[in-house]
């Protein structure tokens, strides 16, 4: 093409041709090269192999299970806790790893049953556990008091009930007592298990976290409390996160599953429902305990 362009142009300079007329013809006589070198390039662009999306998994030989926020529903973790052991069982020899997602505490009837049942499975298996955010009111509230009022007025009052305070006591009380109170009923070794609870775990491609991550912000720079409380922009952000993020927080009647992130807080005091999420490889599948059924149900894999 080069040689040909040169021999043109020499050949139009002796014929002593106007400039304008002379890139008009070559012009003319390069068009027929140009247009075979896009076509050309569509035909390799056709047959080029699609960029694939790799889809997040988990190490090879491994097995997760996350909970949903459990809200002090010790009927549906109970339920819950014997559908994923049945399931992990089925599956088959892995290294399983048991993830709660955190908010165990406030709003249901019974947060001490489920803090105590889940310090329990951690002693039998590998449990990781994810600090919430009514976590994090709970145990600001031992010596703030305007801590306490914000978790009083998201459920703490169930919590401390499930601790055998009757419910005369605590509507007698002001707020400076119950916070007495709380602190007087809520064993040490409960503060001091809610207090080892994590801000975000990563296995493999999946991250696991309460509320979500910040947009934008290495994983390393995340804030404990976005981690804890966020909502937006993480829930509507579309970009890539460089992981897939599995959190809970946000109530959906379903699992939200999207690109990059997977929501599973169906709302086990509010729905009835607690939902779990099953992942080996590339593989994904739900588990959930509903409150119509005792013993639990499966749900489709996804």
């Amino acid at each position: 093409m080069c040689g040909l362009f040169a021999t043109t142009v020499s050949a139009l300079n002796l014929l002593s041709v106007e400039p304008r007329e002379a890139w008009s013809l070559v012009s003319a006589v390069t068009a027929p090269y140009t247009a075979l070198q896009r076509m050309f390039a569509k035909i390799r662009n056709l047959m080029a192999r699609p960029t694939s999306t790799k889809l997040p998994a988990v190490p090879a030989g491994e097995r997760v299970y996350a909970i949903g926020d459990i809200h002090g529903r010790i009927d549906l973790f109970e339920a819950l806790v014997r559908i994923v052991e049945a399931d992990d069982a089925r599956r088959g020899k892995a290294h399983t790893t048991i993830v709660l997602l955190g908010d165990l505490v406030d709003r249901g009837r019974d947060s001490a049953a489920v803090v105590a049942r889940a310090r329990e499975w951690s002693r039998e298996r590998e449990v990781e556990i994810i600090q919430g955010n009514h976590e994090e009111m709970l145990l600001a509230s031992r010596d703030n008091l305007d801590a306490l009022r914000g978790f009083l007025k998201f459920g703490g009052l169930e919590t401390i009930m499930s601790y055998g305070v009757v419910p005369g006591a605590i509507m007698a009380a002001n707020v400076e007592a119950l916070q007495d109170l709380l602190n007087e009923v809520i064993p040490q070794d409960d503060f001091d298990f809610l207090a080892s609870f994590k801000k975000m775990i990563q296995i493999g491609d999946y991250l696991f976290v309460h509320a979500g991550i910040r947009p934008d912000t290495p994983l390393k720079l995340q804030l404990g409390q976005d981690c804890r409380w966020i909502r937006e922009p993480f829930l509507s952000h579309k970009g890539d996160f460089g992981v897939c993020v599995v959190h809970g927080h946000t109530i959906t009647p379903q699992p939200e599953v999207y690109s990059n992130r997977i929501g599973i807080d169906t709302g086990a005091y509010l729905h009835g429902t607690l939902t779990a999420i099953g992942l080996q490889g590339t593989d994904r599948w739900f588990l959930q305990a509903h409150d119509r059924e005792a013993s639990g149900e499966t749900s489709a894999a996804a």
